[in-house]
């Protein structure tokens, strides 16, 4: 008896494929993305087309990526009767952006799930993504758990962070070890900080997390005299003790709006 893969086989383990097959969740995910016919979308792993003929029904137009060259050759004749859809044989991640308003939804390989978030972080006319992820991986960007990452925070000002629903792991095929989730991605429509103040502010992020000198509020001390560092904790309602994950963004905002009171 051979025990050697086929190549179906073999790229799933390559690429990370579990398919989603339930219509409902698949609705979902549309639903969440508010995908209406003046969107243009973009889907990262065409897969078997499922969900990419859901979005075509909805869609002004879908780009639709598969790297797996075995799938992209399968569903090429499937996905010639919708004249709104175009199937791209590469990588998401070496595509460049579009130069207008888009979205992005997709299905995505749980292994480079951070490179496709950051991919979707710069790219300048993005309006939403709205991806299935590792459920583990989406409550700890959205703050499901009270507790907020890095990567949330230091985006906040232009970006918010949703959970929008748990999809079991018995929806997929082949079955993955763990649940999925919704996570919604949404650029601000008006940021809540100005441009300028963007950097800055990251830099600001980005010490705090360090965790130099045990708490928040000792590592930007750092950047900030001990005292008017207390002032800005007190004047955003933050205890002088909190731990840095248990900020919220929001708060984050505040307390650089506290402690660069010129930029206000």
């Amino acid at each position: 008896m051979s025990t050697r893969r086929s190549e179906r086989d073999e790229n799933r383990r390559v690429y990370g494929q579990n398919f989603l097959r339930d219509p409902k969740s698949l609705r979902r995910m549309v639903e969440v993305a508010r995908v209406g016919r003046e969107d243009l979308v973009f889907e990262v792993g065409a897969g078997e087309g499922v969900l990419t003929e859901v979005l075509a029904e909805r869609a002004r137009y879908v780009v639709t990526h598969e790297v797996d060259a075995h799938l992209a050759r399968a569903l090429e004749p499937k996905l010639r009767r919708w004249d709104n859809v175009e199937l791209d044989f590469g990588d998401f991640l070496q595509v460049l952006p579009a130069a207008e308003p888009f979205k992005v939804v997709a299905n995505i390989p749980y292994s480079i799930t951070s490179a496709i978030v950051d991919w979707c972080l710069d790219a300048r006319y993005l309006t939403s993504a709205t991806l299935m992820t590792q459920l583990e991986y989406a409550r700890k960007r959205s703050g499901w758990y009270g507790r907020w990452s890095q990567r949330t925070v230091e985006t906040w000002p232009l970006f918010s962070w949703e959970l929008c629903g748990k999809i079991p792991r018995e929806h997929f095929r082949p079955i993955p070890k763990v649940d999925s989730g919704i996570l919604h991605i949404t650029r601000r429509e008006k940021p809540l900080l100005r441009p300028r103040d963007l950097r800055d502010y990251e830099k600001l992020v980005a010490l705090g997390f360090t965790g130099i000198g045990g708490s928040l509020r000792a590592s930007l001390s750092k950047m900030y005299t001990p005292k008017r560092v207390a002032k800005a904790f007190d004047e955003v309602g933050l205890r002088q003790d909190t731990v840095v994950a248990f900020a919220h963004p929001d708060v984050w905002v505040e307390l650089y709006r506290a402690l660069n009171p010129s930029r206000r």
